[in-house]
Order: structure tokens, then C-alpha cells, then sequence
């Protein structure tokens, strides 16, 4: 069913007006931010339980870099162009509700994996179903708030990254440890069910493959939540006065316009980069608290995980509340402050990652968690500007081409360079070792073969499977200076370019 343009809001004939009543507006911008925030959730269960799923199929980091990667990435990319082009025309409500189902159902299949590659291609679903959420919620939430509350309401709304991450960890970690296969069939027996214990050798069941079916699923019920309860908003009512309706644009078109933006194009590249740290970084940091200071995933999820995701969310709100409290006096701000907090990220990280075990929690902690506070200000800033210098007809347009290169870039490279520099840096430091080329990467990643050598060489390799991964953590914190200069750069032609004026 195709969607219509207001022709005119109703409300002052010189200010814009927001669409529906105040508790209706929070209340789509809540259902908007669980969805994200589901998105997140669901993407990031993967990362939590990252080493065991290493360990069960005999991943180098290199290939878990890939698995998390270029191919959910690239299928991200391609297929959020053309649901993102359908959001432009068509009811965006039912468009949200169908690729919650999609990638819900997806997720609930990866713990059903029997392989590297039916894990690989369940992660591509969903990619798939998550690529068509994000464009057409930036265009309602547009069509809901006026120019002048939209960066507060955008930077809500990109909380869902971080709070989906902080929640994958809470959720996660704890199902993870605690429902593997023998506590299911604890609980089928108490249950009287005893259908369910001939299903399989619940012996076998890894507690990660129960985590991918709890987490997923309910997503359905969502969806369903969304589709009937989040009314559909006339396109370009929340604009200024004057703004007169537009027939749809399409990408060429968006392409066309954007094209001479440079402060989209200059953010945009600032975003992906960005995105590649934050996605390197949470793609492999449990694995490097494992292999560095001995911490398992399920107290790493609670103890670390959680926190720095929610450290990461009160990170993206400031930053969106700062924006919105200055860009009155200093237009941009929307740009400066992310790139501030991004060099102030950097010697925390440091700091953070070298730590020694004893320091662990009373000082890692707290610091890698301000470190990711100033590392993610940049969210809400990202959308801001993305919409902000298209008209209304060309929003989630505009935006699925910032996620295409943030997906391409920050998630499709992100892990993969973490991962090739892991193994790099891991032969190198057993390159140093003098047992004549005994050692190899293959090797010290078996556990169980390890655990047959000399315990010098044992020593060795655990040493060299931490540090390799470690090292790989703090270059990547570097590419956080480029991704500062970018969004430095799109400051500069910022004021020229905004079509959303602050009004």
C-alpha cells in the first residue's frame, strides 16, 4: 500500500509542528528503539559467545573475523538499498514488521548450526531482515518530530545500539552458561516432557546454541506488537511550514543530491570508520579478556560486557544531548563533539587494554568504560546529519546509503582487519619463541592438542594466542584518528548544506 505526503502540518504558520500527542510520539519512539534495540541484540549475540563458537569449530580469528563480517555486511549492504527505496513509497510500519520476523527467525537458526557454513549462511538471514529496519524508523521518527527535537529523539533512538549490545550480554552470557543441553534436560524431566529428550543427545547441546533460540525468537511477538499498535505518519508533516509535497526520490536521485554534500560524504566516511573500531572491538573483546586474564564469557558478558554497552549508550544519549543543548549557538557542534569524544578515546583504550589481571576490575573496567562513553557520542550525530541534508523525500534514502557504507566499511572490515592482525601478531610473537618453528598458529589454537606439550611451550602459546589479539585491539583503536578528522571536515561545510534548519 503506498503512503501519502501532508500537504501542510497543522500549527504555528511560521514553526514546524511534531506529529501526533507527546505520550504517542514517546510511544512510537520507544517501539522504534526496541526494535533497534532488538536489531542490536540479535546481531551481537554472536560477539558474546564468540569463543566458544571459535573453539567448537576450529576457527582461526581470521575466519571468525569473516563469519562476523564481510558476508553479513555485504548482504546488509545490497539488501538495505532496495527495502530502503521501498520505505520511500510504501507503508513503512509493515516494512519494519516483516524484517523483524525475518531476522528473528534467522537468529533462532544459528543455534541449529551444524557447521562453519550453515552458521555462516544463518547469519546472512539475518543480515538480511535487519537491513530493512533502520531507513524507514529514521523517516518515521522524522515525520513525528520537528527539525528542532529530532536530534534528541535521534540520539534516543540510536541508543538501541548500545543497549542491544548491553542486553546480548545480560541475556546472552547468563543463558549461555547456565541453559546448555544437560540443564535442558533437567528441565524437560521436571516438566514431564518426555517427547523432548528423544530429540537429541542433550549431552551435546552447547550453551550457546540455547542462547541464539531464546534470544531470537520472541522477535516474532515484537513484530507483531509493532505492526498494529505504530500508526503511519503522512510524510513531511513535522517539517516547516512551506514545505510543499514531493513525489517520492529515488537512489539516482538521492545520489544526485547528495553529490554535492560534501558534509554528507565527509561524515559518512567518519561513521565507517568508526563503526570498523566499534566493530572490531566488540567483535573480539571476550575472547581477549579469555585468552589475556582467564575470564569465561558468561562472567565476561555480566561483568564487562553489559556495562561497557550500557557506558556506551549513556555515551550515545550525552552526546545527542549536547548536540541538541549548543547547535542552537553552534550549529556545528553536531559534528565537533563526536570527533572530540573520539580522541579523547584513544590513550583509554590504551590504558584499558594493559592493564594486568590484578587491575582487571578496579581499573580496566572503569576506564575502558569512559573510554567507549566519548568513543560512542557520535550516534546520534550520525543521523542527524545523514537526514539533515536531504529533504523529507529523500531521508531513508539518504540514510540507507550511510548504512551501506557504514556496513561495508565499519561492520564488513571491521572484524575481518581484527582478525587478520590477530594471527598475524600471534605469529610474530611465536616467531620470537626458539623452538625451531615447533609452534605454529594452528597448533596453539587446540586446546586439546596444547595441552599434550611441554608446559614452557604450553606457556608460550597461550601467550602468544592473548598478545597477538591484544595488539591487534590497540591498532585498531588508531583508526579512530581518521574517523575524528572526517567528522571534523563535514563541520566545516556543515552550515552550507543542512537543509533541516534548527527550527
Amino acid at each position: 500500500m503506498a503512503t501519502t505526503t501532508a500537504a501542510s502540518p497543522i500549527g504555528s504558520a511560521t514553526e514546524a509542528v511534531s506529529y501526533g500527542t507527546p505520550a504517542y510520539r514517546f510511544y512510537v519512539l520507544f517501539m522504534l528503539t526496541l526494535v533497534y534495540t532488538l536489531n542490536f541484540i540479535d546481531r551481537n549475540l554472536v560477539n558474546v559467545i564468540a569463543q566458544p563458537i571459535i573453539t567448537e569449530f576450529h576457527l582461526s580469528d581470521s575466519q571468525y573475523g569473516f563469519l562476523n563480517g564481510p558476508p553479513f555486511a555485504i548482504f546488509y549492504a545490497v539488501m538495505g538499498i532496495p527495502i530502503a527505496m521501498a520505505a520511500d513509497r510504501y507503508n513503512r510500519v509493515v516494512i519494519i514488521a516483516i524484517c523483524i520476523s525475518i531476522w528473528s527467525v534467522m537468529t533462532a537458526l544459528c543455534g541449529f548450526a551444524t557447521s562453519f557454513l550453515f552458521l555462516l549462511m544463518a547469519r546472512i538471514g539475518v543480515a538480511i531482515g535487519e537491513a530493512g529496519s533502520t531507513p524507514p524508523s529514521n523517516s518515521i521518527l522524522a515525520d513525528y518530530y520537528k527539525p528542532r527535537n529530532r536530534a534528541a529523539a535521534l540520539a534516543v533512538f540510536a541508543m538501541g545500539v548500545t543497549i542491544g549490545s548491553a542486553l546480548a550480554n545480560y541475556f546472552g552470557g547468563p543463558i549461555a552458561r547456565n541453559l546448555n543441553g544437560p540443564a535442558l534436560q533437567k528441565l524437560f524431566e521436571a516438566w514431564d516432557w518426555s517427547w523432548a529428550l528423544g530429540v537429541t543427545d542433550w549431552s551435546q547441546v552447547a550453551g550457546w546454541r540455547a542462547a541464539f533460540v531464546v534470544i531470537g525468537a520472541p522477535g516474532i511477538i515484537i513484530g507483531l506488537i509493532t505492526l498494529f499498535t505504530v500508526k503511519e505518519p503522512p510524510r513531511g508533516y513535522s517539517d516547516p511550514p512551506g514545505t510543499a509535497p514531493q513525489k517520492r526520490a529515488g537512489m539516482l536521485e538521492t545520489l544526485k543530491d547528495l553529490a554535492g554534500k560534501p558534509t554528507f560524504w565527509t561524515m559518512a566516511l567518519g561513521a565507517a570508520t568508526v563503526g570498523l573500531v566499534g566493530y572490531g572491538l566488540v567483535g573480539f573483546q571476550a575472547p581477549m579478556a579469555q585468552r589475556i586474564h582467564g575470564v569465561d564469557p558468561g562472567t565476561f558478558a555480566l561483568q564487562f560486557g553489559g556495562p561497557l554497552a550500557l557506558a556506551a549508550a549513556f555515551g550515545t544519549f550525552m552526546g545527542g544531548m549536547i548536540v541538541d543543548r549548543v547547535s542552537h549557538k553552534y550549529q556545528a557542534a553536531v559534528a565537533v563533539v563526536p570527533a572530540i569524544g573520539m580522541i579523547v578515546a584513544i590513550p583509554l583504550y590504551f590504558y584499558a587494554f594493559t592493564r594486568p589481571t590484578e587491575d582487571l576490575y578496579s581499573v580496566a573496567r572503569p576506564v575502558w568504560c569512559i573510554a567507549i562513553l566519548a568513543h560512542y557520542m557520535y550516534l546520534g550525530s550520525q543521523y542527524t546529519i545523514g537526514q539533515g541534508v536531504v529533504h523529507q523525500r529523500s531521508r531513508a534514502s539518504a540514510i540507507a546509503i550511510l548504512l551501506l557504507l557504514i556496513a561495508l566499511i565499519g561492520n564488513g572490515l571491521g572484524p575481518q582487519i581484527v582478525g587478520w592482525m590477530s594471527d598475524m601478531f600471534m605469529s610474530m610473537e611465536l616467531g620470537k619463541a626458539s623452538f625451531g618453528g615447533v609452534l605454529s598458529t594452528e597448533l596453539c589454537r587446540n586446546a586439546a592438542e596444547v595441552a599434550k606439550l611441554p608446559l614452557e611451550q604450553q606457556a608460550v602459546c597461550k601467550a602468544a594466542y592473548g598478545e597477538g589479539l591484544r595488539t591487534s585491539m590497540m591498532a585498531t583503536v588508531l583508526f579512530l584518528i581518521p574517523a575524528a578528522v572526517f567528522f571534523y571536515l563535514s563541520s566545516l561545510t556543515l552550515k552550507k548544506d543542512m537543509v533541516a534548519k534548527h527550527v
